[in-house]
């Protein structure tokens, strides 16, 4: 299960780590999607195997404690956790 794009204003590469049971992780993506946002999320907990351990590195550069949900924003700027006001003045 690769990267799910949704289609939105191109702000630069936005990536959303998420669980899909996870409510902070829907609300981000709600937040994002308000602010019309172009992005990519993928589900860490519907991954397995290889691919699942490789996307776990890539959240740990940015996120060592491996929480959700972690948005990474142009590669540069990661956000842990569900931060409304932060999230806002990287898009907006």
């Amino acid at each position: 299960m690769p990267m799910q794009h949704v289609e939105g204003q191109n702000k630069g590469p936005v990536v959303l780590y998420a669980l899909s049971t996870c409510g902070w992780c829907k609300k981000t993506r709600m937040l994002l999607e308000e602010i019309g946002a172009e992005y990519d999320y993928i589900y860490v907990d519907l991954l397995e195997g290889d691919e699942r351990q490789e996307i776990i590195e890539q959240v740990k550069k940015w996120n060592p404690q491996l929480s959700f949900p972690t948005l990474v924003i142009n590669n540069k700027e990661s956000i842990v956790g569900f931060n409304e006001d932060k999230i806002r003045e990287n898009l907006e």
